[in-house]
């Protein structure tokens, strides 16, 4: 077959500011911001431009990885491409991250595979959700996003299996089996949380592990590992499918699903199948807490965006809170990130998706999510930390006392508002938002800083009345009877040290 698409040439990377990139321009041009598509497109692509990054570069300790610097790492993934240019092409001999014998798995369209495009009886609610076609940087795209993000279901063909005598494609019966989820999206979608710089290069170097680092994790028994384009599995179970599900590549590139690219869709069916976290095993960009009888992971919660989790992936700032979530990926970098640059950001985004019977789908308040909070290196530490959780929790009380207020309004005049006070403090975290990166640049010990912070408790302070009077109308007088009974009080809040 003709070799033509290369990934390494063609531009097919979206990017912030710039439209489509190729992976050498990535490497090459340090003016790239950040990556651009939806949350999972940017987790999809970053992992793959680490597992280039650790593939072409892994420094055995903080020594070398200080001394690599981003502009080095860089000029040695350049290097690498070139070494590995011929395994980049999306057509051909050796397509990119395709196994030419699924050929004989089914051909479903691409539609099918992408959360937000409604196929077969599922009705359309907007254009988003409509199938369309896809040009090649777009088929690039969503090959790399089914490696880890594959939503579970039947479209998945296991009638197909590659290594002989592999059980992990059927079920108890003997039968195909519905196919299981992407280890980066696993039971509802995990959130997942990166070191963000100024520019793509320097993120990259941010989040590039080192020897010492995968030692202490002791999680990844092959170490670094080989990627998958050097060294291609031939079936599920193989010698280096093996490899790569012990293995840092292998979890960032997990091939959790076969496929074969052609014009009307993709061969498709389920690929290697990666220990969970409850196995102990996890993408380091998951958070996991491990402190009880069973690990419990961050999922994407769309109601509850991602910089509200900003404190409990910073928990390890606290030496006396002995549990918590735990990101590698976060916990690995933030301290050298405070050492080598002024100002760098925690992003956090994933999918939420709901499932019945085996079949995963996006649907009703499911929905992409993230944030991007930034950190000044000099300011950010313990006593950062505990004062950042203090307004943290305090804000929690408001949002709470919120709820029971707005519920005591309508109680009051007998109606059930148990469907009213979730919007309410829905509305109130959606003004915060707007202030939370001031209130996280105001939380050193400086006396100005606590100025400040005693301005902004006075705007959530209001921000719980703007939403409580949204949601408690007080037209009539029995309505305003409730509303003036039931207003929230902030006063003690407000005169809580700042």
């Amino acid at each position: 077959m003709e070799n033509r698409f290369n990934l390494v040439d063609e531009s097919w990377i979206p990017v912030a500011d710039f439209g489509r990139v190729s992976l050498r321009q990535i490497f090459t041009n340090s003016d790239y911001r950040a990556l651009g598509g939806n949350p999972v497109q940017k987790i999809a692509l970053l992992k793959l431009l680490l597992a280039i990054a650790q593939a072409a570069a892994t420094p055995k300790d903080e020594v070398e990885w200080k001394a690599i610097g981003a502009r080095g790492l860089a000029e040695r993934c350049v290097a690498y491409l070139e070494k590995w240019h011929d395994r980049f092409y999306l057509y051909g001999d050796n397509p990119f991250l395709q196994m030419q014998a699924i050929r004989a798995a089914k051909i479903q369209p691409f539609g099918a595979v992408l959360p937000e495009v409604s196929t077969g009886n599922t009705t359309v609610l907007s254009q988003v959700q409509r199938q369309r076609d896809l040009d090649d940087g777009d088929k690039a795209l969503l090959l790399l996003t089914l490696m880890g993000f594959a939503l579970s279901g039947k479209k998945t063909d296991n009638s197909v299996v590659l290594t002989p005598g592999y059980s992990g494609k059927t079920n108890d019966k003997g039968k195909p089996a519905t196919g299981k989820p992407g280890p980066s999206v696993a039971h509802m979608g995990l959130l997942h949380s990166f070191l963000y710089a100024s520019d793509i290069q320097s993120t990259l170097w941010l989040n590039l592990f080192t020897l010492n680092q995968l030692e202490k994790m002791n999680i990844y028994p092959e170490g670094v590992g080989i990627a998958p384009w050097e060294k291609m599995p031939s079936g599920e179970n193989c010698e280096n499918a093996q490899k790569l599900k012990a293995s840092l590549i292998g979890r960032l590139i997990p091939l959790s699903r076969f496929c074969y690219l052609t014009d009307e869709g993709l061969h498709y069916s389920e690929g290697i199948a990666h220990a969970g976290y409850k196995e102990g095993v996890v993408d380091p960009s998951m958070a996991i807490n491990n402190s009880g009888k069973e690990p419990k992971a961050l999922w994407v919660d769309p109601e509850k965006r991602p910089w509200r989790e900003l404190s409990a992936l910073l928990s390890f700032f606290d030496q006396a809170e002995t549990t918590g979530f735990q990101s590698w990926q976060i916990r690995s970098g933030l301290n050298r990130a405070r050492d080598v640059i002024e100002s760098f950001a925690i992003w956090s985004g994933g999918l939420r998706v709901s499932s019945n019977a085996g079949e995963q789908y996006a649907s009703g308040s499911d929905d992409f999510v993230e944030s991007q909070v930034w950190l000044h290196g000099q300011t950010v530490g313990q006593g950062w930390f505990r004062q950042l959780k203090h307004e943290m929790d305090a804000l929690d009380a408001l949002a709470k006392n919120l709820y029971g207020r707005v519920q005591g309004f309508f109680k009051e005049q007998t109606f059930d508002g148990g469907k009213i006070a979730p919007q309410a403090t829905q509305l109130f975290w959606q003004l915060c938002e707007r202030d939370f990166q001031s209130l996280v640049n105001q939380c050193d010990q400086t006396e100005d800083a606590t100025a400040e912070r005693i301005k902004l408790r006075h705007r959530f302070a209001g921000y719980v009345h703007q939403a409580y009077d949204k949601f408690c109308p007080r037209e009539t007088a029995r309505q305003m009877d409730a509303w003036a009974k039931c207003r929230p009080n902030t006063s003690k809040y407000l005169n809580q040290e700042g």
